[in-house]
């Protein structure tokens, strides 16, 4: 008996042993013999060390996992939960939900579109996203000191350009930034994309609508390019320009050019000159292609010019000589009076009646004209002299004034001191340039609202060596000077946009 019951609790100690410690069994593990507690004891003591050393792991993990979310809290806002008024903001941190479904899937969507959605809360949330206002972004720091400080643009050269009146001196530090930011914009126009205030309204256009009725919308939604702007004043002082490919660099001139000019459309350019060409350029401001290039033979080109509305006389029947043997009288078409020189054969001007021509005669020793014509009047011209200074002194008069008998100038200008060759009023008669062709870069550009020079014209680095011609686009975006070294010289005028 006694050997049964030894070998009973025998098999309960290794029962007990693979078990992992199991105390539902019947019977408990007891060391009878050395040897039976020489092996319990190192297995339940393995145990014991086993999951100590599992519990401060994770006590440690779950530390750090909480210090770096308290961090990202702190850091980012709250990632976990809402920050309530009155929390700090590591206390409102709390861990996600791990029962909680990342997603769901909505099966009844394929029923049908017009189905409710299962959640009413996901439809209020989607509502109030749609009536949320994109307000004004703040600047995130604001300087002080600009409204405190003053900038004089007018002591520094290049600073000049930013004034808005010729007698501006000092501006506040905001102003003279937002006029640094204008002037930008101005030289460079094409950052629109940019812009992240600009807002690009969607349009849900139907599949019927045409393309064609989608580009009136388009236009009828702005008024950008409807409204005609204002001039804007040129300040003077200092002219910004620029100085671009030659005009005729395709095809240059083997002689001095005396005649060039831009037609109206202002892309094409005509120049000719005593090498017996008048050639044709297509400005574009950087390749500039010739056209087309035309020889007359035995004819020096003096003057060329286009004509306004394209027409020509095809017959010069009936004319008049002067009683100095100076100009020749032409009866033209539609009114014209052709007025021809006797020594060049060259049209030196024109006259316009109201009716057609026709008789013609000189008076006063042929500086006088009349004409009659089918209206049944009698027309008394005064031819003048035609000629320029040959002093260099440029006298500038009011229109009015003048035609009324007052001959006192607005304006003497002074700048050259040779003959003066040529002179030229921009489109919009704020610039005027005046030319000599006995002077190495004899040219100055007048600011003709202050009767001023622009100090920085022809500037330091361009040489105009001798100026025989000039003109202005249409627009007045640029200026053609034609030299006597077969050159014609194109220049960018930034003040103005269209060419």
């Amino acid at each position: 008996m006694s050997l049964l019951s030894q070998n009973a609790q025998k098999r309960c100690i290794e029962k007990s042993g693979a078990d992992d410690g199991n105390d539902e069994g019947n019977c408990s593990p007891v060391a009878l013999d050395g040897e039976v507690g020489k092996v319990a004891k190192p297995k339940n003591h393995n145990k014991g060390r086993k999951k100590k050393r599992t519990k401060v792991l994770e006590a440690q993990q779950n530390k750090e996992e909480e210090e770096m979310r308290q961090l990202e809290g702190s850091l980012f806002g709250a990632l976990y939960a809402p920050l309530e008024f009155g929390t700090e903001v590591g206390a409102a941190v709390g861990a996600p939900d791990k029962d909680a479904p990342l997603f769901f899937t909505d099966r009844s969507a394929a029923d049908g579109l017009d189905d409710l959605p299962i959640y009413e809360e996901d439809s209020a949330h989607d509502d109030e996203e749609d009536e949320v206002v994109i307000k004004g972004r703040t600047p995130v720091w604001v300087d002080e000191e600009e409204e405190r400080t003053e900038v004089d643009i007018v002591k520094v050269a290049r600073l000049r350009k930013l004034r808005k009146e010729a007698d501006e001196h000092l501006i506040s530090g905001k102003e003279y930034e937002a006029r640094l930011r204008g002037q930008h914009a101005k030289l460079n126009p094409f950052t629109g994309w940019a812009d992240m205030d600009q807002k690009t309204p969607l349009l849900a256009a139907s599949d019927g609508e045409s393309d064609d009725e989608g580009g009136v919308d388009d236009i009828l939604q702005n008024n950008d390019e409807l409204v005609v702007k204002d001039t804007v004043k040129l300040l003077p002082g200092m002219l910004e320009f620029s100085r671009l490919v030659d005009a005729n660099i395709q095809d240059p001139s083997s002689g001095p050019i005396n005649s060039v000019q831009f037609h109206r459309n202002g892309q094409l350019m005509l120049a000719a000159g005593l090498d017996k060409h008048l050639r044709f350029f297509q400005i574009d401001g950087k390749r500039n292609p010739k056209i087309q290039s035309i020889f007359i033979g035995d004819c020096p080109i003096l003057k060329a010019s286009f004509l306004p509305d394209g027409s020509e006389e095809k017959s010069l029947e009936s004319f008049e000589i002067s009683p100095d043997s100076k100009t020749i009288a032409f009866v033209g078409n539609e009114g014209y009076v052709l007025l021809i020189s006797a020594k060049t054969k060259q049209l030196i001007g024109t006259l316009k009646m109201n009716g057609s021509v026709r008789s013609l005669a000189f008076a006063d020793g042929g500086s006088q004209l009349l004409s009659s014509g089918g209206d049944g009047h009698v027309y008394h011209w005064d031819l003048g002299t035609r000629k320029c200074s040959t002093s260099g002194i440029v006298n500038v008069y009011k229109r009015d004034d003048f035609l009324g008998g007052k001959r006192k100038p607005l304006k003497t200008i002074e700048n050259l001191t040779t003959d003066v060759g040529e002179i030229k009023f921009n489109h919009d008669a704020q610039i005027l340039a005046i030319t000599s062709r006995k002077e190495r870069n004899g040219m100055r550009l007048v600011h003709v609202p202050s009767f001023s020079v622009f100090q920085n014209w022809p500037g330091p680095r361009f040489s105009l060596q001798c100026p025989r011609c000039l003109d202005f686009s249409p627009g007045s975006g640029f200026l053609s000077v034609g030299h006597a070294g077969g050159k014609v010289l194109l220049y960018k005028l930034h003040h103005y946009q269209n060419a």
